[in-house]
């Protein structure tokens, strides 16, 4: 992604802040709404191309009784790793006028992702939110505000009919740079200095990994690595094979 098109997106994020959150938030609180519902909407964003095919086969499971876990073959039909089985994608609720069907709708579509982007969503705890934001007509703003079609969350590029490309796609290294990006920004404006607590900027990521790996890389199959982290202390798992370092 250019540079260009990379500062208009994190100009567009913000500003999202701060249309839709003054006088309900304070500052400080901004990045409790504006970070899950970015990642709400790269999920979306990513899903929404195979979102029909995914309901449909949804539906066609029901009617054969197979109503439990279909997480895993939905995901399949996604072709992602995760999956949302709600009707509804972000650009559906946007036309919802009443507030308290747009409440209900949002909840169920938040319940129809799959179990690994739940716990993500619960980490965030967006949900204790929902009724706030919906007393004060800020959901059905904060969602019009991230389906603009102007901006592509997608992995993948918006075309104009001749086929150039008219939107350039995010992808996951600049969707992860421009998270911590964003972090950084409320960290700055609530004049938070110890921005390091709360991300890591890639290439440390990837230093991090190369100097687990790379001593051990010959020996590295096509598994699972788990790495103890002292400071916290936990244990961090990696799925990497010895491809992941090929020249």
């Amino acid at each position: 992604m250019n540079q260009a098109t990379y500062n208009s997106l994190k100009a567009f994020i913000w500003g999202i802040a701060n249309d839709c959150l003054v006088d309900v938030y304070d500052v400080g609180d901004y990045r409790k709404i504006i970070l899950p519902f970015f990642v709400i909407r790269r999920f979306d964003a990513v899903l929404e191309e195979k979102h029909d095919d995914v309901i449909k086969a949804k539906n066609d499971y029901k009617k054969k009784g197979l109503t439990v876990d279909l997480d895993p073959a939905l995901c399949s039909i996604a072709g992602q790793a995760f999956v949302n089985k709600s009707d509804y994608t972000l650009t559906d609720l946007k036309s919802r006028t009443n507030q308290q069907k747009l409440k209900r709708d949002f909840i169920d579509y938040l319940d129809g992702f799959s179990q690994n982007v739940q716990e993500i969503l619960n980490k965030f705890k967006i949900r204790n939110e929902i009724d706030r934001l919906s007393e004060q007509d800020r959901l059905g703003l904060l969602i019009e505000k991230f389906v603009d079609p102007r901006y592509n969350f997608s992995n993948k590029a918006v075309l104009n009919e001749d086929g150039s490309v008219r939107i350039e796609g995010l992808d996951n290294h600049t969707m992860g740079s421009l998270f911590e990006e964003v972090i950084r920004m409320f960290n700055e404006e609530t004049n938070v200095t110890d921005a390091g607590r709360h991300f890591t900027p890639r290439d440390i990521v990837e230093l991090m990994a190369d100097l687990a790996f790379i001593p051990v890389q010959d020996k590295i199959k096509s598994t699972t690595y788990r790495i103890y982290d002292i400071k916290t202390p936990r244990l961090i798992q990696f799925n990497y094979s010895s491809a992941d370092f090929a020249a």
